[in-house]
């Protein structure tokens, strides 16, 4: 089976994984928030490993780093939603600080990648 170029970038293996664990944790949220901060925090999550894998298929690397700034204004918009979420108690402060670092990891080497496309454009 081919392996895709996104398939082994260290940040997209660690955004898919934190988006199973958005899903993991959301399914303990309130009913009523099915189509709130459930949702919201699932496509958001979603979102930064699926612009990962869309930008690693574009011919230039301006265009890459492009789907990378998408990617990572996904992770910040999770991020907002994490932080309402723990101030509403639907999280644990142990499952928050967890998520939060995981958010942190990747967005660290999202700002990475960004960079090094960026440089590879010009």
């Amino acid at each position: 089976m081919y392996i895709f170029s996104f398939e082994k970038l260290d940040v997209w293996v660690e955004s898919k994984e934190f988006t199973k664990a958005i899903y993991l944790a959301t399914e303990n949220f309130p009913e009523n928030e099915k189509f709130g901060l459930i949702s919201q925090l699932r496509r958001a999550s979603i979102s930064i490993c699926s612009n990962i894998a869309e930008g690693s298929a574009r011919k230039t690397f301006k265009d890459k780093a492009n789907f990378t700034t998408i990617a990572f204004g996904s992770a910040v918009e999770v991020l907002n939603q994490l932080i309402l979420s723990y101030e509403l108690n639907f999280l644990s402060e142990k499952n928050y600080i967890l998520l939060r670092k995981q958010l942190e990891s990747i967005t660290n080497k999202l700002n990475s990648l960004r960079n090094y496309q960026i440089d590879k454009s010009i």
